[in-house]
């Protein structure tokens, strides 16, 4: 039986921007810049969820909910070196890791643990080192493959540790909404609960041939996940000519700052599959498919780089230029090509070079700047 880990930072950005700033703590925090302009919200505070507030809202909305919170444009650099950083500690307990995203990894433990107690030890002190070296908080989830992990990791957010048995998969799953399933949208879950599915009991009580007759392939995907079943694969990047990552909208999308923001989070993932590669890339490629199926890329070739800030900059500026129809979007994408190898390997963030002395100093200098004491050598 596969062991796969899904451990998720919780609220990241808001998190890092707590370090920098300690007097943000208990305070509703919006990450997405001016509430009074025309961006989208980024990132949010749980405290600030509590007011409706949620990832991709209008800024200006959001300010209508909390006009009392705390608007931050964000700092990307610093997101990325602490992203980073976990990923240096993350691969001391896993052999096998794939960051799925600046705030996700997956691991698989097969084979390196026994029984569950061993899962929950494992995770526990993953998730107290990264707290004490690092002061960010993590859910973790643990289960037979990825679709699992993914949704036990959110089911005890903030700092939860959430272990599905091996066996119980369809029991655990059976009560839970059917939009906690990964690939199902708001349109997707508005139709299920249309005819009357709106448990994952309802999907699972029901032949896969309905929703493959229903739905088509993305139907016979929701039956598979909502039975427990999923991947069990963590894809660790080879060499490859390109890097790419898109996203189709259930809601076709005409806010260019609602596209930015998407592209934020692809920015972020690309990148990371960059500095794990130990290459920079010299052409950024932006994609676009408009509602009416139309597709269009644009590239620009820069300075080679691996800086999600330069990738994120770039693409934006060929969407401002690109994006000229009054139509709207049904996908966007970032690719990356032209790569040459980086020249600062051998520093601080490259597993390969790095030892514990090394990334501890790095570690206790961040401590250091924002005011927090210094973790001695052999520590954790």
């Amino acid at each position: 039986m596969a062991v796969i880990f899904h451990m998720d930072l919780d609220a990241f950005f808001i998190s890092v921007e707590r370090i920098l700033n300690p007097q943000l703590q208990g305070k509703p925090v919006i990450v997405g810049g001016d509430p009074h302009g025309r961006g989208v919200v980024a990132a949010c505070s749980y405290e600030a969820r509590a007011f409706g507030i949620h990832s991709a809202m209008p800024i200006r909305q959001a300010y209508k909910l909390c006009p009392q919170g705390i608007y931050l444009h964000g700092h990307m650099e610093e997101y990325s070196r602490f992203s980073r950083l976990v990923a240096e500690i993350v691969r001391k307990y896993a052999p096998v890791v794939e960051q799925a995203s600046i705030d996700e990894f997956y691991m698989d433990l097969t084979g390196c643990v026994k029984n569950g107690r061993d899962c929950m030890d494992l995770a526990s002190r993953l998730q107290k080192e990264i707290g004490k070296h690092l002061l960010l908080p993590c859910s973790i989830g643990i289960a037979s493959n990825k679709t699992l992990a993914k949704i036990a990791s959110d089911f005890k957010k903030p700092r939860g540790i959430t272990y599905i048995l091996p066996g119980k998969e369809r029991e655990f799953l059976a009560p839970l909404p059917v939009g906690i399933i990964p690939g199902i949208g708001k349109v997707s879950e508005e139709q299920l609960k249309k005819r009357g599915i709106d448990r994952i009991r309802d999907i699972q009580n029901i032949p896969a041939d309905y929703y493959t007759s229903t739905f088509g392939k993305t139907g016979l995907d929701f039956w598979k996940k909502a039975n427990g079943e999923g991947s069990t694969f963590i894809s660790v990047h080879g060499e490859q000519k390109s890097i790419s990552r898109e996203t189709t909208f259930d809601d076709f999308i005409l806010e260019p700052e609602v596209l930015k923001n998407v592209l934020l989070k692809l920015t972020g993932k690309v990148c990371q599959t960059l500095r794990e590669q130990g290459v920079k890339a010299s052409t950024v490629h932006l994609k676009l498919r408009y509602s009416d199926f139309q597709t269009l890329t644009r590239a620009k070739t820069i300075v080679p780089t691996d800086d999600d800030s330069d990738v994120y900059n770039t693409v934006c500026s060929l969407l401002d230029k690109a994006f000229t129809r009054r139509v709207s979007i049904r996908l966007i994408g970032v690719s990356l090509t032209n790569f040459t190898q980086s020249a600062d390997q051998l520093l601080l963030f490259d597993s390969r070079y790095q030892k514990k002395k090394d990334m501890l100093k790095a570690i206790n200098n961040i401590r250091g700047k924002y005011g927090y004491s210094k973790i001695s050598y052999g520590a954790g």
